[in-house]
């Protein structure tokens, strides 16, 4: 006949506890790296959905609205300053027509820049592409200029009047934005703008090789206003520079329409 013991039953029934309690504890742990795991995954995940999302709309952004360019020279100081970093509303000319007093960016197909010394090829190399590519960062080797439109198709622009102003289909402008110190023109000049051509200069006029410069080369110093890459808005750096780039159009608020007659090549 068996016989049942008291005290070694209630052992046997602690023993069974702690187990279950040890196999619970066991599963959770697993159960907490899985979420672990699993949560380390999805964060990173979102970060490089995040990312690619970013550089997806900052490459559309620089192919369809606004591209980055960098200032080389002094010849539009004081409105920019040498190493000024820009932004370019690529709608202009386009859905928004140009106007006198934009400063406009364009492609020099006229040769009035030398020519670009090629860069040694590297890893550093590759990843400047890759940011230009995307659009953050300017593209540094491509030739372009950045000038002030003075005479749009049809304007007759001349210099000077007898008080040293240019004018434009009869009418002087007073310019502001023109460096101090320097006048609006050194070099006497009569043109006429062609149809799909602007008359660009300078702010800097006693530094800038701009339309008046090149009035004997190819274009005779006028710019194709398919060369233009668009209008310049914003200072983007230095800090301390930042800020919006004005037009002027109160300047150019009295210059009349111009004539109907035929656009010309420059007086000389």
């Amino acid at each position: 006949m068996s016989q049942s013991f008291p005290g070694e039953s209630r052992d046997e029934s602690s023993n069974s506890e702690q187990r279950k309690e040890a196999g619970s504890d066991h599963h959770s742990a697993e159960a907490a790296e899985d979420d672990g795991g699993r949560g380390l995954l999805g964060w990173l995940k979102e970060i490089v959905t995040i990312v690619l999302i970013a550089l997806l709309l900052s490459f559309l952004i620089k192919t369809f609205l606004f591209r980055a360019f960098f200032i080389p020279s002094g010849s539009m100081e004081n409105t920019l300053q040498i190493d000024d970093r820009i932004f370019v509303n690529l709608l202009v000319p386009g859905p928004f027509e140009l106007e006198r007093g934009d400063i406009v960016v364009f492609e020099d197909t006229k040769n009035w820049l030398p020519p670009l010394e090629p860069h040694a090829e590297g890893s550093a190399n590759w990843f400047n592409e890759a940011l230009i590519f995307v659009g953050l960062r300017p593209d540094e080797s491509q030739q372009h200029l950045v000038k002030r439109i003075i005479g749009l198709p049809g304007d007759r622009v001349r210099c000077c009047d007898a008080e040293g102003r240019i004018t434009i289909n009869g009418t002087p402008i007073d310019e502001p934005y023109v460096y101090p110190g320097a006048s609006p023109s050194d070099i006497p000049f009569d043109v006429t703008v062609p149809e799909g051509k602007i008359w660009v200069m300078g702010d800097h006029r006693n530094a800038s090789a701009d339309s008046r410069e090149h009035r004997q080369g190819e274009g005779q110093g006028f710019v194709d206003i398919d060369d233009v890459e668009g209008k310049a808005g914003v200072i983007a750096w230095p800090l301390n520079h930042v800020g919006f780039l004005n037009s002027y159009p109160d300047v150019f608020d009295d210059v009349p329409a111009p004539s109907n007659a035929p656009a010309g090549s420059p007086v000389p």
